[in-house]
């Protein structure tokens, strides 16, 4: 049991912590009030309040009037940062506008440009070749592309840090001036007797002057005489035969049964094919294919990189380039064949 004097005792207490509490509650209710009555607050410090000018335009205050002055100084300076930022905002904002605008002016000229060459160069565009056995051409392209990465390439980097590439443009020159009864033998096929002297004179000069091929000196401004890109599928193209289809043949890489032509052309007019025995004319022709790939590294992965298929694009690409050759082709013969008749009327009169 507790006793009386106790229980009296802790009744009191309580009675005296509710009256604190209450009076606590009472004085805080009192000074909350004053601090937000704004006619309490400007009674307690008349002198100190200011008349505020209101702009309806924000430019109109400045930050150094004494309407707007601060107390404190950083405050100051952030605000000037801050509209310094606004400021560069809008101009930038104004520098991308005027993007935008020449972006536009710029599309109008890709467009223009775009239709300029389309209706320039339309058939160029639109070449096409069938491919009725896609599956075993899409075969050897994958035959031949890891024949590239895996074998081709490693030995070509190989050789190409061996090798100056001095060097081996020289050894390009050699392969490219013994290749020349191919070329002889097509510009007389496709009656351009301007190109056969050009093929004789570039071999005579580079096989004597030019260290037996070594060296090009008939490509100097002095006798431009220029390399020349002749071959049976050419030839056959010049007197209107078509591709046929497309096929990709190992190791040999993209062709036509009308390009392929030039595969049984080359080795009855190329001398390397004469090399015996056998295993000596691969490895020259091996170590020829080793060295024109040093010189253009890159260019295969380039075009990979670049496409959503690689099959296509290399088929179109190729098929594109050679309707290119043939054409440009067929328009030198014609040139040719009209200078020719031009000379024999004047022999004539």
């Amino acid at each position: 049991m507790i006793p009386a004097s106790l229980a009296s005792k802790t009744r009191c207490g309580i009675r005296l912590v509710k009256r604190l509490l209450l009076l606590t509650l009472l004085l805080a209710l009192l000074t909350v009030g004053c601090a937000h009555d704004p006619y309490r607050a400007s009674s307690m410090e008349p002198s100190q309040t200011q008349p505020v000018p209101i702009a309806s335009n924000p430019e109109q205050i400045s930050l150094n009037s004494p309407e707007m002055s601060v107390n404190s100084r950083s405050g100051s300076i952030a605000d000037k940062e801050n509209l310094t930022d606004s400021q560069e905002n809008v101009g930038e904002d104004k520098r991308n506008l005027d993007d935008v605008e020449g972006v536009d002016e710029n599309g109008v000229d890709d467009k223009e440009s775009l239709t300029n060459m389309q209706e320039s160069g339309g058939d160029e565009v639109t070449a096409t070749i069938s491919d009725p056995i896609e599956p075993f051409n899409r075969a050897m392209y994958q035959f031949n592309d890891k024949l590239y990465f895996w074998v081709l390439k490693p030995v070509a980097q190989g050789y190409n840090m061996i090798i100056p590439e001095v060097a081996r443009i020289s050894v390009q020159n050699f392969f490219f001036n013994l290749a020349f009864p191919i070329r002889f033998v097509n510009c007389l096929l496709q009656a351009d007797f301007k190109c056969t002297a050009t093929e004789l004179g570039r071999f005579t000069i580079n096989t004597i002057w030019g260290i037996g091929g070594l060296l090009d000196p008939a490509s100097r401004e002095e006798l431009n005489l220029r390399k020349q890109d002749v071959d049976f599928g050419q030839t056959l193209g010049v007197y209107g035969v078509g591709h046929g289809f497309y096929i990709m043949w190992p190791v040999l890489g993209p062709s036509s049964p009308r390009d392929s032509v030039e595969i049984v052309g080359e080795y009855f007019l190329y001398p390397v094919s004469y090399i015996n025995p056998w295993y000596l004319w691969l490895g020259v022709r091996s170590y020829q294919e080793v060295n024109d790939t040093s010189l253009k590294i890159g260019d295969y992965e380039s075009l990979k990189e670049a496409s959503i298929d690689p099959y296509i694009a290399i088929r179109d690409a190729y098929v594109q380039y050679r309707q290119k050759k043939v054409k440009e082709r067929g328009s030198q013969t014609k040139a040719s064949q009209v200078r020719g008749s031009d000379v024999g009327e004047l022999t004539e009169h």
